[in-house]
């Protein structure tokens, strides 16, 4: 597929998704989210994509967030209708890497604010290099600080305390900061970071497709559980599956047992 503000290119079992606008330190605009909405479409269907890598083109950064050179005037001249369906719109991206099969491996450099930051809190890993920083800049240009899935996930990231301040305050935070809070799994040199990336990502393909799969489904449901017994009750139910399928399995591959 021929993309204007992302590059997707595939590596084995391994997909590498850029968002590739580096002249705006890869802000999303409406193009971008259209591109990845079809991205994130394919891979509900690609078995052959076991991971995902999410990174962000040129030197500068990660992602800027939203952006508002482009969108301000035109959203400002909407209707209330109008607005409402592209926030909608764009929001939804972070549920889709969320519902998406493959573990999402986001590859951060530099600064990731706002819309960039909401794509690092709906991956599933974060791999940060020294010069990274995150900031919940939606309350630095006058809009609330809860935006993009943010109030969701940072609160259970990193807990409500810390959470709180940053989405309140709009201020960074530090690669030191991400590492100590565990926000980020990995702090890695910046010349390193696509190769470490990668040998996360390979990795991750050793593993069971389906143990995978299951495994992202019973952490996205385990987040809001209500309490333990309904976590042990999804793995259980999601363990007693595997068990099954390797039966199965193992039966087909090994016909005289």
């Amino acid at each position: 597929m021929n993309f204007k503000t992302i590059l997707w290119e595939q590596k084995e079992n391994i997909g590498i998704l850029t968002l590739n606008r580096p002249e705006t330190i890869n802000a999303l605009n409406r193009t971008m989210v259209e591109e990845l909405e079809q991205v994130f479409d394919g891979l509900e269907r690609d078995p052959t994509i076991r991971v995902l890598i999410l990174t962000g083109a040129g030197d500068k950064g990660f992602c800027s967030g939203m952006d508002m050179k482009e969108s301000a005037a035109a959203l400002f001249e909407a209707s209330p209708e109008r607005i409402f369906r592209f926030q909608s719109r764009a929001s939804r991206l972070y549920y889709r890497m969320r519902t998406i099969p493959q573990p999402v491996i986001a590859a951060v450099h530099g600064a990731a604010s706002g819309a960039g930051f909401s794509f690092a809190m709906a991956s599933d890993l974060r791999m940060i290099t020294p010069e990274t920083r995150f900031n919940a800049a939606y309350i630095n240009i006058g809009l609330g600080g809860a935006d993009l899935a943010s109030s969701f996930f940072l609160p259970r990231q990193i807990g409500s305390g810390r959470a709180n301040e940053f989405l309140y305050s709009g201020g960074f935070m530090s690669a030191e900061e991400a590492m100590q809070l565990g926000f980020a799994s990995r702090l890695v040199p910046r010349e390193r970071l696509m190769d470490e990336a990668f040998g996360m990502a390979q990795n991750l393909t050793e593993k069971s497709v389906l143990g995978l799969q299951m495994t992202k489904e019973a952490i996205n449901q385990n987040l809001c559980a209500g309490s333990l017994e309904q976590a042990l009750a999804m793995e259980n139910r999601n363990q007693a599956f595997m068990i099954a399928a390797m039966k199965i399995e193992f039966a087909a591959s090994n016909p005289e047992h």
